[in-house]
C-alpha cells in the first residue's frame, strides 16, 4: 500500500521546479485522462489565466458526475480526552484544560439541538483515548445518533477491523481519518508520544473500515505539517488506491490547512489561499468521480467560491467543543479555531443562490455490502 507513497516522491522530485506554460496547460486540460505526472506540473502553476483555465474544466468535471447537489454534514464533539502528544492540536494532552466526555442523554440534547438548527448528517468525533472513550462508548453513541440523522459518520481514533464492523451494524456508514502528513520522517516529530505514534496503523484504517462495511471514506493531510504539494500528491494516490480496491465505496479528499488551537505550534509550511485553491482543483482534474470535502475551517468568502467549482460536501454550523450545540459558548478549548460562523440556515441559502442543490439526505444507506 505504501507504494504510493513512494511514486508520489518520485513524481514531485521529477517536476517539483516544472512550470508549465499556458499552452501545455490547455494541452494537459484537453487530455480525457489527467495523469499525476500532469497534476504535479499543474500544482506549479501560478500564472492567473491558466488558474482560471483550470477552474473553469474543474467544474466542468464536478457538474458532469455531481450534478447541483452539495452535501451538508456537522460535527459532534463528544470527547476530548486524549492520549496523544501531536504539537499542533488542540485535543493534545500536552494542553492543560478541563477534559469532557458527554453521557447519552447530553449526546442526545446535542442531537436535538443539531437537528433544530436543521443538521441531517453527522460526524461523531472523540479525541484518542479508549480509556475515557472505548469503542463500547463511541458505538453506543452512533446508535443514539442513528435515530435522529439520515447519515452517521465517524472521525475518531483508528480502529480494529472488528470494531469498525461492530460500528457499521451500529449504523455508521462512513469514516473521515486525516493521515496528517505522510512524510514519515515529519509525522514521527509531530506525534512525539501515544498511540497515534503508530503511522502505519493509522494509515490503513480506512481499508479495514471499507473491509467491515463501511460505504464512504475521506482522507487527506493536514496541510503546513509537511511539504504541502507532496502531501498532495500522496492524497490524490491514496484516494485512487482506495477506489481501485473499494470501487463501490464513495472516497472523498479534503486539504484542512493548519488553524490556530490555542498552541504554541507554529507550522512549517504556510498555504495561501491561491495555492489551496490550485490544489483542490488539481484533485478534480486528476479525480473526477472522487467528493471533495471542504470545512468550516475556511472562510465563508472563499467557500463559497469552491462550492460553483470542485466541492461536493461541506459542514455547517459546526461547534468544535464538546457540548458546543446546547451550550452556544465561546470555542475555548476548541480543536480548532472556526472561520466559517454562518448558521446552517445561512449556508443553505449561500448554496441555493448559487443555483446548487443543498443536500443532507444519505442516499447510500441500504447499499450493499462492499
Amino acid at each position: 500500500m505504501t507504494e504510493f507513497i513512494r511514486k508520489a516522491e518520485k513524481v514531485w522530485e521529477e517536476f517539483k521546479d516544472y512550470v508549465p506554460t499556458y499552452d501545455e496547460v490547455c494541452e494537459i486540460l484537453e487530455k480525457e485522462v489527467v495523469n499525476i505526472e500532469d497534476a504535479a506540473k499543474l500544482l506549479n502553476v501560478e500564472d492567473k489565466n491558466s488558474i482560471l483555465l483550470m477552474a473553469s474544466k474543474a467544474k466542468k468535471l464536478t457538474r458532469e458526475n455531481f450534478g447541483k447537489v452539495i452535501l451538508l454534514y456537522a460535527p459532534l464533539y463528544i470527547s476530548n480526552y486524549c492520549q496523544n502528544g501531536c504539537v499542533y492540536c488542540g485535543f493534545s494532552c500536552r494542553k492543560n484544560y478541563k477534559r469532557e466526555k458527554l453521557e447519552f442523554n447530553e449526546i442526545e440534547n446535542e442531537l436535538r439541538a443539531m437537528k433544530e438548527e436543521g443538521i441531517d448528517s453527522v460526524i461523531i468525533l472523540t479525541g484518542e483515548d479508549r480509556i475515557h472513550s472505548p469503542v463500547d462508548y463511541i458505538e453506543q453513541a452512533c446508535k443514539i445518533a442513528a435515530n435522529y440523522m439520515s447519515e452517521v459518520s465517524i472521525e475518531v481514533y483508528p480502529l480494529l477491523e472488528e470494531e469498525y464492523r461492530s460500528l457499521a451494524s451500529a449504523g455508521v456508514v462512513g469514516i473521515t481519518i486525516y493521515q496528517e502528513t505522510y512524510q514519515k520522517e515529519d509525522y514521527k516529530k509531530l506525534h512525539p508520544f501515544g498511540p497515534k505514534k503508530d503511522f502505519e496503523f493509522r494509515f490503513k484504517a480506512v481499508e479495514r473500515a471499507l473491509s467491515a462495511g463501511f460505504h464512504e471514506a475521506c482522507v487527506g493531510p493536514l496541510l503546513g505539517l509537511s511539504h504541502p504539494k507532496k502531501d498532495v500528491l500522496c492524497t490524490l494516490l491514496h484516494a485512487e488506491y482506495l477506489l481501485d480496491r473499494f470501487p463501490k465505496a464513495e472516497i472523498s479528499v479534503s486539504f484542512p490547512r493548519v488553524r490556530s488551537a490555542g498552541t504554541d505550534f507554529v507550522p512549517k509550511f504556510s498555504v495561501s489561499d491561491k495555492e489551496f485553491i490550485k490544489f483542490l482543483i488539481v484533485a478534480r482534474l486528476y479525480l473526477p468521480r472522487v467528493g471533495i470535502v471542504i470545512s468550516t475551517r475556511e472562510d465563508a468568502r472563499l467557500r463559497d467560491a469552491l462550492i460553483d467549482v470542485c466541492i461536493t460536501k461541506m459542514s455547517a454550523g459546526s461547534k468544535t467543543t464538546v457540548g458546543g450545540y446546547v451550550a452556544q459558548e465561546e470555542e475555548k478549548d476548541a480543536q480548532f479555531e472556526v472561520e466559517d460562523r454562518r448558521s446552517v440556515a445561512e449556508v443553505v441559502d449561500s448554496i441555493i443562490k448559487k443555483g446548487l442543490r443543498p443536500e443532507f439526505t444519505n442516499w447510500v444507506r441500504g447499499v450493499g455490502s462492499l
